[in-house]
């Protein structure tokens, strides 16, 4: 179990740096449409709330 939130926890890190490249990116690139820089940064803030409530279930598990 602890294996597989590890792994989790890491691909959740990995999606909201990339959604976060991906906003930043949007912003400076295509500033013509903020719409989509803005639903690429919400999606970052969900990916981070997932990935952190994986994160504390882990802790909690490893005690």
């Amino acid at each position: 179990m602890k294996t597989i939130l590890t792994i989790l926890v890491a691909l959740g890190m990995l999606a909201t740096l990339g959604m976060l490249f991906a906003g930043i990116l949007g912003l400076g690139k295509d500033a013509t449409d903020p719409l989509r820089s803005n639903r690429l940064m919400r999606w970052r803030v969900v990916l981070q709330g997932v990935t952190l409530v994986l994160f504390m279930l882990l802790l909690s598990i490893s005690r």
